[in-house]
């Protein structure tokens, strides 16, 4: 339930076109529905604007279902992360509208009265081709919290020369997102370059030193260059949800 239903709601009651008690049959799972398994909060979206997410890691194909299905139910769509292909199948099939990202494991079925964009851009850039994953989870999240989002790819230092080529992207982002494995350098180099803010994303992406991720997240948290923010190891979720955040607070076409 959002905003908009639930203001609809009492103003029926209001009006005497619904009863209190039919107002509170449909308040009857609000805030929280309890499935034995998950507490679904429906509550979630009144409060911050977009409904419960579903981590589908670690969750049962019946559970994940289920739960995408309450949330269908109450507020139209729904965005599932972290989803096995086998899981990811199954919501397919079941939501014939819903968009599967295989890469980015994430499975996005939009709400049947989805909110305006409004604010700024976000800008997704990944180093290298190894780090998509993370950068379409990024994407994905950011574009399902309604913020206009644009790709740079494969732009790592080791061609420091892609990067400087994007000049006009890098310029006309509210809030840039830098995903990147190995040593962890791109977002220093663009947090010297931009006046937007600038979400770093270490990967678990490199070679035996890199100790899943742990090079890249010291490096990125050493960074000399100044408003660069870092989220958790491969964590392309909490940095879309950020970086949409900020960006919605930003006017669209400013950069900062």
């Amino acid at each position: 339930m959002n905003r908009a239903d639930l203001a609809s709601l009492l103003t029926d009651v209001a009006a005497g076109q619904i009863t209190p008690d039919q107002a509170l049959e449909r308040l009857s799972r609000f805030p929280a529905e309890d499935l034995g398994f998950a507490m679904v909060d429906h509550h979630r979206e009144l409060r911050q604007g977009y409904p419960e997410v579903v981590f589908a890691e670690g969750k049962t194909a019946e559970q994940v279902l289920d739960i995408c299905r309450r949330l269908t139910e109450v507020s139209g769509g729904f965005l599932a992360t972290r989803v096995p292909e086998g899981i990811a199948e199954q919501l397919a099939a079941e939501h014939p509208g819903a968009v599967w990202d295989r890469l980015g494991r994430t499975v996005f079925r939009r709400p049947t009265a989805p909110a305006a964009p409004v604010g700024g851009s976000v800008l997704i850039i990944s180093a290298g081709t190894s780090d998509l994953p993370v950068a379409n989870e990024a994407a994905t999240t950011a574009a399902a919290f309604g913020a206009p989002v644009a790709r740079l790819n494969d732009v790592g230092v080791a061609g420091l020369h892609r990067l400087l080529s994007a000049s006009d992207q890098l310029t006309k982002a509210a809030v840039v997102v830098v995903v990147a494995g190995m040593e962890g350098a791109l977002p220093s180099v663009v947090g010297g370059l931009v006046r937007s803010p600038v979400i770093a994303v270490p990967t678990s992406v490199g070679y035996g030193a890199s100790f899943g991720g742990l090079a890249a997240l010291l490096g990125m948290l050493n960074s000399c260059a100044a408003g660069v923010t870092v989220v958790n190891i491969d964590n392309g979720f909490g940095a879309g949800v950020a970086a949409a955040r900020i960006a919605a607070r930003i006017p669209a076409g400013e950069s900062r």
